[in-house]
């Protein structure tokens, strides 16, 4: 039996398209659909022919305590690329700050936070020349 993958992650966010837009930049990403969605929301389905992540704006957003011990709370996303010095440009020339580069197993990375309350985590396990 083939081990499971995921499909898609449905993230709740301020702004798909502005969030599905940095993606694109970033990791070559395309939008796979986007429109009306669940409880007069709007959502952006943003990644590969894989895989992607489902940008979902409800009409009236709740504030909720962005703490990462909350219990089903998405402490932040791990997105593999080849280029991490290469990507870590990119996101600094969007304005980005970067915090908390680490090189330790299984590779080297940095995180940014993608929106208000969304953490990214860039890693790359190729070996920079």
């Amino acid at each position: 039996m083939r081990p499971a993958m995921f499909e898609h992650v449905n993230l709740t966010v301020n702004n798909p398209d502005k969030t599905a837009e940095v993606l694109c930049q970033l990791f070559n990403w395309h939008i796979r659909w986007s429109g009306p969605a669940k409880d007069d929301g709007y959502t952006v389905h943003v990644g590969s022919e894989t895989a992607y992540l489902a940008l979902y704006k409800p009409k009236r957003p709740v504030d909720a305590d962005l703490d990462h011990r909350n219990l089903g709370k998405v402490n932040h996303l791990g997105i593999l690329v080849n280029e991490l010095d290469t990507v870590e440009k990119a996101v600094i020339a969007l304005g980005f700050k970067t915090f908390n580069h680490g090189d330790y197993e299984p590779g080297r990375r940095f995180y940014f936070m993608l929106s208000e309350s969304i953490e990214a985590e860039v890693v790359s396990y190729t070996i920079p020349r």
